[in-house]
């Protein structure tokens, strides 16, 4: 069994295919989403999104948005989203580096609620590179 998964942004469509499984962040935690799952709508914090296909795992970098799962279908509208293959590691690694600095640099409250989430972002594109793909029962024969 699958699961029609689509990732939206404002501006094109990042993902439309069918999937495995997902593990997705939402704002109260992650969530795995297996065919069959409950009908749900979850809030989309902005980090990494998890995606079994053919026995293999890619991940996508999300903006914050939101995600309705419901009959086997996945639609996900997000702000902004990059799949792993997309992602330049040493373009991330100066973002990362550059917000860092600004988070320390913020003066204010509004400054540092700002740098703080260009932090989180910057963090989530090179976690979504470097992520380790999750143990599947798929890996042993099941």
């Amino acid at each position: 069994m699958t699961l029609n998964l689509r990732v939206l942004s404002p501006n094109r469509v990042v993902w439309d295919s069918e999937v495995k499984e997902i593990i997705l962040s939402t704002n109260s935690g992650q969530i795995g989403v297996l065919p069959n799952h409950a009908s749900l709508v979850a809030a989309v914090d902005i980090g990494v999104m998890k995606i079994r296909l053919n026995g293999r795992w890619s991940t996508m970098a999300l903006m914050g948005g939101f995600a309705k799962i419901d009959n086997d279908k996945i639609t996900v509208l997000v702000n902004n989203a990059e799949r792993d293959v997309d992602i330049n590691l040493k373009e991330a690694q100066e973002t990362f580096r550059i917000a860092k600095a600004d988070l320390a640099r913020a003066e204010g409250k509004r400054q540092a609620i700002e740098a703080d989430v260009a932090l989180k972002r910057a963090r989530t594109r090179l976690e979504a590179i470097n992520a380790s793909p999750p143990v599947s029962n798929e890996n042993f024969g099941e």
